[in-house]
């Protein structure tokens, strides 16, 4: 499971700096919104199995379901919701954090969030849930550290 759908920038930083640039070309936060959902789209196939209690992520109040792989050198994640916001949400997460060392993950805030105005956009439950999907990410790094 080494693929990824995500540009291959290669720090968590650099993908950081790429969401920011790209949501810079958008003027109002319809068309972000927009394209957020354009992005949870280009997830990958979440199989069904895969949609368990054991997988579903707590604290969102849309369904959403992750699957973290790896160790320590490289964690993958892959994840899914059933509402297409909550999946471009989910996707910018993972494009800043699957794929990436267990340290680099909990090195790295997610300053993409403030950045691109995120934060101020959210509803109270979607803000919820991003920090839930956040926290899950965080660790699960954490864990792998030891």
């Amino acid at each position: 499971m080494t693929e990824t759908i995500f540009p291959l920038e290669s720090t968590a930083a650099e993908a950081q700096q790429a969401i920011k640039e790209e949501f810079a070309f958008f003027g109002d936060w319809s068309e972000r919104y927009q394209y957020l959902i354009d992005l949870g789209r280009k997830l990958p196939a979440f199989p069904d199995e895969w949609k368990t209690e054991q997988h579903r992520l707590l604290g969102c109040q849309s369904m959403v379901w992750i699957v973290p792989q790896g160790d320590a050198q490289r964690l993958d994640f892959r994840a899914i919701s059933d509402s297409a916001i909550v999946s471009g949400l989910i996707y910018l997460a993972l494009r800043v954090y699957s794929g990436r060392p267990a340290a680099e993950i909990l090195a790295t805030d997610p300053d993409y969030i403030a950045d691109i105005g995120l934060a101020k956009h959210l509803s109270p439950t979607r803000s919820n849930g991003l920090a839930a999907l956040l926290g899950f990410i965080r660790d699960t790094a954490q864990n792998q550290r030891g």
